[in-house]
């Protein structure tokens, strides 16, 4: 248990988040999550239409390499939250896994009993004393410690482009990702599950449908290479279906008459090229964090990681203090 009972805030909900409000939770704390968006999870992301066809448009899938994160997808498997997914490209020792019934039950998984508020959007972080004070839209709450984990480039708006964390990561570079969301009649081919040609525009494809728990046939991915995405990033989302459509249905080899639904989604701060490589960036009162994914590099389990690693050392703040 933690020395004493601290008020913590963890903005940002995707895996970084998650996984330190869930060590601290379960080291004693109470930790509230603030979170932007309707739902949770971050690039963890599944896409649903009214009429039942869902698409994880962000990251497909999630390996591990370290045993604790290992152990955290066989307890998300077990409790039915994850499954193993056969795309046929991956390493015998690295295994897929994919959120069930997608992308997002994995957040949930973690996110089960902690306090999340959701569509709230902190605006601002203010010293207050020994803590800081969090600006909400409505409202202003104080905290003992602050841990933020929003992309690395968003930090300045937040903390002030002067702020010594903002200066500490001004280094790490973030790519964006463009990507198409596509459904096709049940008879339309499906000749892969997943094609990666990074020369391609449309740098990685999958059959999003063949993944476990999902019931709607025929949703396709694809996701378009950096330099594509950096080319194209402030067209609209129409635009963006105007282009890329034709070369999915080109790689398919299905007729552009099959389409039953597209739609484009852009990652400004998707894919990590330059990472702090550390696992989080940290005031000199110990009292403000930072971290996320561009610790450590462009994998789901480097988020978790760092997240992990932040609570840990809060933890152990928490006990010398």
């Amino acid at each position: 248990m933690m020395a004493r009972t601290e008020r913590i805030a963890v903005v940002g909900a995707g895996m970084a988040g998650l996984a330190c409000a869930r060590r601290l939770a379960d080291a004693g704390c109470a930790p509230v999550v603030f979170d932007k968006g309707r739902g949770i999870g971050g690039r963890l992301a599944t896409r649903r239409t009214p009429d039942g066809l869902q698409f994880d448009h962000g990251a497909q899938y999630v390996t591990a390499s370290s045993t604790d994160f290992q152990a955290v997808l066989k307890q998300a498997r077990g409790d039915g939250a994850a499954a193993l997914w056969n795309d046929g490209a991956q390493r015998t020792d690295r295994p897929h896994v994919v959120g069930t019934p997608g992308m997002t039950g994995l957040a949930k998984h973690l996110g089960r009993g902690l306090d999340i508020r959701r569509g709230i959007q902190v605006t601002a972080l203010r010293r207050a004393g020994r803590g800081w004070t969090v600006s909400l839209p409505e409202e202003e709450a104080d905290f003992d410690r602050v841990v933020v984990t929003v992309p690395a480039p968003q930090l300045a708006d937040l903390l002030g482009s002067d702020h010594p964390i903002s200066r500490e990561v001004a280094a790490v570079r973030l790519d964006p990702c463009l990507t198409l969301m596509a459904a096709f009649d049940h008879a339309a081919p499906r000749p892969f599950i997943t094609r990666t040609d990074p020369e391609h525009p449309l740098a990685w494809i999958a059959q999003d449908s063949s993944k476990p728990g999902r019931h709607a046939p025929a949703c396709w991915v694809a996701q378009a290479s950096t330099a594509w995405s950096t080319a194209n990033l402030e067209l609209t989302s129409d635009a963006l279906v105007t282009l890329m459509l034709p070369m999915l249905c080109d790689r398919l080899g299905t007729d552009p008459a099959a389409v039953r639904y597209a739609v484009a989604h852009r990652w400004r701060h998707a894919r990590v090229c330059v990472p702090l490589d550390r696992p989080f960036a940290r005031d000199t009162s110990g009292t403000l964090y930072a971290g996320g994914d561009w610790c450590l590099g462009p994998r789901v389990e480097a988020a978790w990681s760092s997240g992990e690693a932040i609570a840990q050392d809060i933890v152990n703040a928490s006990r010398r203090e």
